[in-house]
């Protein structure tokens, strides 16, 4: 949990001083220090700010001021600017380390920690004061974690409605947008996850007041042209090319907002403090402004920064410190940009996360008799202690097994989704090789012989496939020129080859010597669990120097990209390294995915198989060479071709279907589960297979444990209690097995054991309980 600091500005002015009280406590708790102090006078300090707010504003920078704001800046302007920022900083800084203030400073360093996440709330109604740069405070820039909010001395909660979202309710307002570009704020809106957005563009009053009246908002936006009026007091903003508005003249439309659960209001636009003011007397929670002219781009970048950590899971103060903070990219350009956004908050509000205003719920909690109360607290820390066992016990692998065994399960128990239309497998059986034997076809160790292997891809040529994949292994040359030449010049076609492998002392198997193009070859590498059972998907890897393979995807990726390029999908990376095509990002595990303690995942993801019984449509070699082809059977597919027999080239793999294939499959078809995994997600939407993350998992753990604890309260009777958790145990396989078919692999195993475990420890406090009484 992180600190909260309140500094409390009383009565007094920068001709006087000013009187300051310094809290410190935990969130959501009382403060449990208080210290008072005072910082001397300083008149110079508002003249400092007044100079380079003057030479920031001459800046220009095609502002979210007004309309006809017009860019004049030039390299001695912002030098001018610069100059004046430096000076304001050392002279605001000096101030701080007045010897009157020291003791609240000294406070301060002994009761927090630099690593800790602070939240620090400056209270005051002097409208200088806020004007301040407080984020320079060479006492924050000790602490990466801590941002500072403005505040009103006076503020009232407000109880936040009991409402269910699905998604984050975002009221848009998209204003008079003249000179400036909106377009960019509202793209960045749009592709927040798990949000509703409403956009309002350049609306009449009456449309807006509406809005606002409407239905229950989270946060409320506005992009376009504002400023402030009356030294800050009061802000106006403007909704067209012709009408503006005071937060006054929308008074009751916000205060009805507000009422109605909205949590944060963002003024992308200028001089916004005169805005917060106004709406701080509605008591709204908490608000993000721009403390001066902001120039259009940093807008934009601050918006894509702030909503990026805020959606991905930050807190709010996190998130707008390190969007603020990475605007110093743009300081060449904008001077000062990093000084800008300011958080407004109502102390009496706790700011809430992304996730939060998805599930916004009343904060007040029913009445219940302390009697009631204390029973409940029994299986609340039954269940918490037996949640925290078992984690223990699944951190350190103790349940990987059984988790893997359960997924199996489940996975053997999803239905069938069929066959995949876009693949042809063509396979080599034990008759194949005893064919291409009789023909006096000399196989090499191999499993196609040179001829049969020419015949193949000649037929397989007239019918146009879009991939063909060779998954056996050919690092020797071919015999005949005839197929010399058509390996080289079958330009869809994917050769193999295999990666180093050091705990067998190996450096790989090279990849066919007519086909020596990177993007021509795939390595045929499969990971194995500690079982030798295939669950994951290796997508691309780094070779070792020594290995004889130096392919960097799969031979199931080059065939899925042969396959996306004529539909103009490229692969590429994402910042954080995972592979993308399109609009599909394939997000690589981690060391603790689901059930995996330690594992290296490097380049992997979960293997979704899609078919029990056949992946796609299969033909053997013989049958293919010597019967009528089906054009549609091959044109615009991907064509895989390999073993599939039980005697001397045996390619069979364990998979968690098991018996289903005589306990192995053979890898042609597990290359085309892959490939199909793949092409159905990009193409289709079928989801990947993907896990919660650490602490969901463990408060989804902790909530069957307290699901156990409550059983075993509600029921006495073991009969009855047996009865219950068997049920249970039902709903939680059947919930997991749910999930898994939509994508996710939950705790089943560390669920199910928290649940009876805290139902067995429940059942021995029970008896003692009624022995005591007996």
């Amino acid at each position: 949990m992180g600190k909260l600091v309140v500094l409390k500005f009383g009565e007094g002015s920068f001709e006087q001083g000013f009187a300051v009280t310094l809290q410190i406590g935990e969130e959501c708790d009382r403060p449990s220090t208080e210290i008072t102090g005072k910082l001397p006078p300083s008149p110079e300090m508002p003249l400092y700010y007044s100079h380079w707010q003057s030479s920031y504003r001459h800046l220009g920078n095609r502002y979210r001021l007004h309309a006809d704001q017009v860019q004049v800046t030039n390299v001695s302007m912002i030098q001018d600017c610069e100059n004046t920022a430096h000076i304001l900083r050392a002279r605001f800084n000096t101030w701080l380390r007045a010897e009157e203030f020291r003791p609240l400073r000294e406070k301060w360093l002994e009761r927090l920690l630099p690593t800790e996440e602070v939240r620090v709330i400056l209270q005051t109604e002097n409208s200088q004061l806020q004007l301040l740069p407080w984020h320079l405070w060479d006492l924050l820039e000790r602490y990466p974690k801590t941002e500072i909010a403005l505040a009103s001395p006076t503020y009232d909660r407000i109880i936040k409605p009991c409402t269910r979202n699905q998604a984050v309710n975002i009221l848009a307002i998209v204003g008079n947008s003249q000179g400036i570009d909106t377009q960019a704020d509202q793209a960045l809106l749009q592709q927040c996850s798990n949000a509703d957005i409403s956009f309002v563009v350049e609306p009449q009053r009456k449309e807006l007041t509406d809005h606002l009246w409407g239905k229950n908002w989270d946060i409320l936006f506005f992009a376009g042209h504002s400023s402030s009026q009356g030294n800050g007091e009061s802000g106006r903003i403007y909704l067209n090319q012709t009408d503006s508005l005071t937060i006054g003249e929308l008074k009751y439309a916000l205060k009805k907002a507000i009422e109605n659960g909205l949590q944060l209001a963002i003024f992308n636009s200028c001089d916004g403090l005169g805005l917060a003011r106004e709406l701080a007397d509605l008591q709204i929670p908490q608000m993000i402004i721009m403390r001066e002219p902001v120039p259009d781009r940093v807008a934009q970048e601050f918006l894509k920064y702030f909503l990026a950590g805020f959606a991905g899971g930050e807190s709010l103060y996190q998130a707008v410190r390190q969007a603020r903070e990475r605007l110093q990219g743009l300081e060449d350009k904008f001077p000062c940009a990093t000084w800008l956004p300011v958080i407004c908050q109502n102390p009496a509000q706790k700011p809430p996360t992304w996730e939060e205003l998805r599930y916004a719920n009343t904060e007040e909690i029913p009445n219940l008799s302390a009697s009631v109360q204390r029973r409940l607290n029994v299986p609340f820390f039954y269940s918490l202690a037996i949640a925290a066992l078992v984690c223990g016990v699944r951190f350190v692998g103790l349940l990987q097994s059984a988790e893997l065994n359960a997924f199996d399960q489940m996975m053997r128990s999803r239905p069938d989704e069929g066959t995949d239309s876009r693949l042809l497998i063509v396979t080599i059986d034990d008759n194949d090789l005893a064919t291409q034997r009789q023909n006096g076809e000399s196989l090499k160790g191999a499993s196609l012989s040179d001829k049969s292997l020419n015949k193949l891809l000649t037929k397989l040529e007239q019918y146009e496939p879009r991939a063909i994949g060779l998954d056996i292994y050919r690092d020797f040359p071919a015999e005949e020129q005839d197929l010399t030449t058509r390996l080289q010049q079958t330009e869809n076609l994917i050769g193999v080859c295999k990666g180093s492998d050091r705990t067998a002392n190996t450096k790989g198997i090279e990849p066919p010597p007519e086909i020596s193009e990177q993007y021509r070859v795939g390595f045929s590498d499969f990971v194995l669990d500690s079982d030798g059972i295939l669950r994951r998907h290796l997508l691309f890897m780094n070779q070792e120097a020594a290995s004889l393979c130096s392919a960097s995807y799969a031979l199931s990726m080059q065939l899925v990209f042969r396959y996306l390029s004529p539909l103009g999908i490229k692969p590429q990376f994402t910042l954080q390294g995972n592979l993308q095509l399109g609009n599909n990002v394939f997000p690589t595990l981690k060391s603790r995915a689901g059930g995996y303690q330690g594992i290296d995942p490097n380049g992997q993801i979960l293997l979704n198989y899609r078919s029990s019984k056949q992946i796609a449509e299969q033909v053997t070699l013989t049958q293919f060479l010597y019967n009528p082809v089906n054009p549609s059977a091959v044109k615009d597919r991907v064509v895989l071709i390999g073993v599939v027999a039980k005697g001397d080239f045996r390619d069979t793999w364990s998979t968690p279907y098991g018996a289903l294939f005589d306990k192995q499959m053979p890898g042609v078809l597990v290359q085309a589960q892959m490939v199909s995994q793949i092409l159905s997600n990009v193409l289709d939407k079928r989801p990947l297979l993907r896990v919660w993350s650490l602490w969901i998992e463990v408060v989804w753990i902790w909530g069957w444990s307290l699901v156990g604890g409550i059983l075993a309260w509600q029921w006495r009777s073991l009969p009855l209690l047996a009865l219950a958790v068997g049920v249970t145990s039902g709903v939680l396989y059947l919930l997991c097995l749910g999930l898994l078919i939509l994508g996710a692999w939950v705790p089943f195993v560390p669920s199910a054991l928290s649940l009876v475990a805290t139902v067995g420890l429940m059942s021995i406090h029970n008896s003692k309980i009624k022995s005591k009484n007996i």
